[in-house]
């Protein structure tokens, strides 16, 4: 046999081997890899454009930058867009980001779902930080200077934007403009009317939260699923075929999000003051948010909007009528029984590592847990930063 042909056989035997060992990875596991390796979104940008876009920064940063090192640019790059390095990496690729052989970087599901926590990258946390609006903004004017072509995103900033505060994003509204474009079938359409597009800004939640929810959503108007969790990535270029050759990639990223771990608490605890917590936890939040401990439950309990007296846009954004053709699709597998069309209110969310989740509320708008008891000692303008 040739040396040529020997070569072959090892390349093929290495790559069987190699989906031998993919095969038989655990379904969390392969979930994660997933999300980091393989693009589910077309590519916002290139790694040429992202490590020159520090000279769109205002002057006194710029010329840090300028100053720095190329792996000090990146970080602060990271720092500023609210951006971070996957955990254990050594080339500090980002978590929130799939970057390809090619250089081209990929959103991914960490971009709103992963964050810092106490110095530490943490997979499943909303980001807090996240600055999403300033990256698309500053990307699209590093593109135009090095005259690279724009995308259909860079085009949509002025109609669709990605978020007006740092640590939210305008994801609801998002979804209801890509869904909008689409038939029950996913088959891009025009729709024969446009519904009104009322943006605002949303805290994405833990993904730890996900096991104990049986909806999906502030409002809890659809059903949990694999499929639901493909609806960010309906992109016009993206049609039927992708969605269904991508549902077993994304049971496996379900069953990723289900094995999410809260941070446990690290600092002392003092037992008696807990223990006289506990007591009036279960006389006036456990109902909501539920009970903890050896014999937890969680109720699912939607609270009407009279009631929790939040924020009312989120809930009123979306349209009964639009819930209604959500829940015909695909992605219910045209069941649309367990749909809620009209829901009312927001389901009080589990407090599972509720420590480490600020900022509070469906629109991140309450800095701190003394602040969410203290309504009236709320900051009217306040900025969260990755320290507190």
């Amino acid at each position: 046999m040739s040396s040529n042909r020997w070569i072959c056989l090892a390349a093929l035997i290495v790559l069987c081997l190699g989906e031998r060992v993919l095969a038989g990875e655990a379904a969390p596991e392969r979930g994660y890899r997933l999300l980091l390796e393989k693009p589910y979104m077309p590519a916002a940008f290139d790694t040429d454009t992202f490590d020159a876009v520090w000279r769109t920064w205002p002057a006194p940063l710029r010329a840090a930058a300028e100053a720095a090192t190329a792996a000090e640019r990146r970080r602060m790059a990271y720092a500023r867009y609210g951006l971070d390095a996957r955990p254990g990496d050594p080339e500090e690729r980002p978590l929130q980001f799939v970057v390809d052989a090619d250089g081209a970087w990929h959103m991914n599901c960490f971009t709103c779902h992963g964050g810092q926590l106490r110095g530490e990258t943490v997979p499943g946390l909303g980001n807090s930080v996240l600055a999403l609006q300033t990256l698309a903004e500053e990307i699209r004017a590093t593109k135009l200077r090095l005259g690279k072509p724009l995308n259909p995103g860079d085009l949509s900033l002025g109609l669709v934007p990605m978020g007006t505060t740092n640590g939210t994003t305008n994801a609801v509204m998002f979804s209801v403009a890509l869904l909008t474009f689409r038939d029950e079938d996913l088959n891009f359409t025009f729709p024969r009317r446009l519904y009104r597009m009322v943006h605002h800004d949303l805290d994405a939640p833990p993904w730890w939260h996900y096991r104990k929810r049986t909806h999906l959503y502030l409002d809890g108007f659809a059903p949990k699923g694999s499929r639901p969790l493909m609806q960010f990535t309906l992109v016009p270029q993206n049609g039927p075929e992708q969605f269904h050759a991508w549902e077993e990639d994304f049971e496996a990223i379900e069953a990723y999000i289900e094995s999410v771990e809260a941070p446990a608490w690290p600092y002392p605890v003092d037992a008696a003051l807990a223990g006289e917590g506990e007591q009036v936890f279960v006389r006036n939040c456990a109902a909501c948010h539920g009970t903890y401990g050896q014999d937890e439950r969680y109720p699912n309990r939607r609270v009407p909007l009279a009631t929790v007296g939040t924020d009312p846009l989120r809930l009123e954004a979306i349209q009964p009528k639009q819930r209604a053709r959500y829940g015909r699709s695909w992605f219910t597998d045209y069941d649309p029984t367990g749909v809620v069309i009209d829901p009312g209110g927001y389901v009080a969310p589990p407090l599972d590592g509720l420590w480490a989740t600020a900022p509070y509320f469906h629109n991140g708008s309450v800095p701190t847990l003394w602040h969410v008891l203290h309504a009236d000692q709320r900051p009217v303008v306040w900025r969260r930063t990755r320290t507190g």
